[in-house]
């Protein structure tokens, strides 16, 4: 009798447990959540460069990227033609997509109503002297490599 007792007892326990109440909620809400609740606009971890990869410090990493990727774009497209076709320009401002598989693109930028340039011939010259250009690691966001994109002002003629 005590067993069957504590066995009701434990029966009528369960049944108005409160845990067999609660409902689960949707997985498309929890997922609208989470989604609302990541920033898109920032990555957790920039693009990065072999050269910089050592540095520990985030915003002197960040700059030491931009200053390599500047650089490196200035010393490519400086010795091209550019400075000859088109003298009055000083600088052009690029466009550069970096894809979560590594790859790199270049696209130069101009003014909306710019109709100075030979904006295909310039392309051109940018894909030519930026085709074999050294590996970047691609941004991290929430530990999977993204797209990011920015623009960089790159300065074509140095006055002296």
């Amino acid at each position: 009798m005590k067993k069957l007792i504590q066995l009701l007892f434990l029966l009528l326990a369960i049944q108005s447990c409160q845990y067999f109440d609660k409902k689960v909620p949707d997985e498309n809400v929890l997922l609208q959540q989470e989604l609302k609740k990541i920033n898109w606009n920032e990555v957790d971890e920039f693009p990065s460069v072999l050269q910089c990869d050592t540095i520990k410090d985030v915003e002197i990493k960040k700059q030491c990227f931009f200053d390599y990727l500047t650089q490196t774009i200035q010393e490519r497209i400086g010795i091209d033609t550019l400075r000859i076709l088109y003298p009055e320009m000083d600088t052009i401002e690029v466009k550069v997509t970096i894809n979560p598989d590594a790859t790199l693109q270049f696209e130069p930028q101009f003014p909306k109503d710019s109709v100075a340039y030979d904006k295909v011939k310039i392309d051109s010259i940018l894909t030519a002297r930026l085709s074999d250009f050294p590996k970047v690691e691609p941004a991290i966001k929430r530990g999977i490599k993204v797209k990011t994109q920015f623009i960089l002002p790159v300065i074509i003629k140095v006055e002296k």
